[in-house]
């Protein structure tokens, strides 16, 4: 008579995790055979009826099988110091990651292979490298602090309409685009299909521009908007006026609207102080972010504008007011989330790296 199989046992959680390994396809090949070595020999398999039905070897199924029964599923990592011995040196991997930061004379940054040059490895090592670190010097982010020094207070005014809008009022984010470009490509593009993108030339004829004013009612989504061919405080004017009829006549209404100096003339403030029920809420300098009017100008620019092509400035028109009218019958708010007490910290944080860098 044969000895006995001995049976491997394990928990239910265990066995979970050995299936979800098994099954996986984002781990290795050795991790989902090990799985697959301690799941068979857990269903009461012998070392050899496994070897054989993985095509593998009965050395290696006894040796997990024994680390699994010492250690669990920790007993199925390699130990340290095995593999392939690392083919660059430590001070090599330092050196590509500290000097990225210093790019050479003469140039604003390293590229992979200029650095892969200056450290003696290779394009692929530097590119392994960088990415295992987070490092992408090819890649800028903008920004602009704001040096207005009443940030804070208008900071607050701008968010707190946002979060807690006033009773019985509209709240309304308020902007002109100006500078909407008609341009018609010089020759008909390709349209979008599988494994090509869609394609239009990089030449056009300028047909002339427009002005877009638009209020973006915070609650609702809805859109108040005019085109004009100009941005002057006449318009801004008409625009005031526009508003005026198109909202309920029992409602207070709260404009809130960047620091250009169209909508602070003397005309304006004029029209304005005979008009009680509007109440203008001015974004600090360089802070156009904190109205979101802006972000459904972002969305207008993409979805008609940029990749458009348009024989003339009426036709621009057309387009832009049958993507006004889908939007505005099915309506939708940008709702604002960020806490305004992290933006503030992000923002003190960028001053004093700022403030750390002049100083250096």
């Amino acid at each position: 008579m044969g000895r006995p199989i001995k049976r491997l046992q394990a928990e239910p959680g265990v066995i979970a995790e050995l299936r979800r390994r098994s099954r996986s396809t984002t781990i290795g090949m050795r991790d989902g055979e090990r799985a697959n070595i301690i799941l068979l020999r857990i269903e009461g398999l012998g070392v050899e009826a496994v070897a054989e039905r993985l095509s593998t070897t009965s050395k290696r199924v006894s040796m997990w099988s024994t680390r699994f029964a010492r250690s669990g599923l920790d007993g199925l990592a390699d130990e340290p110091g095995r593999g392939r011995k690392a083919s660059i040196s430590a001070a090599k991997v330092a050196r590509v990651i500290t000097e990225a930061t210093r790019p050479p004379p003469g140039r604003s940054r390293w590229s992979i292979r200029s650095m892969a040059r200056h450290a003696g490895v290779s394009a692929s090592s530097v590119q392994r490298i960088w990415s295992d670190n987070d490092i992408k010097p090819h890649r800028v982010k903008t920004f602009k602090l704001s040096n207005d020094p009443r940030f804070e207070e208008k900071f607050w005014d701008v968010i707190g309409r946002y979060l807690n809008p006033p009773d019985r009022a509209l709240v309304l984010c308020c902007d002109e685009k100006s500078q909407c470009q008609a341009l018609e490509r010089t020759q008909l593009g390709l349209p979008l299909v599988p494994r090509r993108p869609r394609t239009m030339t990089h030449d056009y004829v300028r047909h002339g521009t427009i002005t877009l004013f638009a209020a973006l009612e915070q609650v609702t989504g809805k859109l108040i908007t005019r085109t004009e061919a100009s941005h002057t405080h006449v318009e801004w004017l008409r625009f005031l006026k526009q508003i005026d009829r198109e909202t309920p006549r029992g409602l207070d209404l709260h404009l809130i609207a960047d620091n250009y100096a169209t909508h602070k003339h003397p005309k304006v403030q004029a029209w304005l102080a005979r008009h009680p029920r509007f109440t203008m809420h001015f974004t600090p300098t360089s802070s156009s972010w904190l109205n979101l009017v802006e972000r459904f100008f972002a969305d207008l620019t993409g979805d008609v504008i940029r990749a458009g092509s348009f024989a003339s400035v009426k036709e621009l028109i057309r387009e832009i007011k049958t993507y006004l009218a889908q939007r505005n019958a099915s309506p939708k708010p940008y709702v604002w989330r960020a806490a305004g007490a992290e933006i503030l910290a992000k923002i003190n944080r960028a001053r004093a790296a700022l403030d750390k860098a002049a100083a250096a």
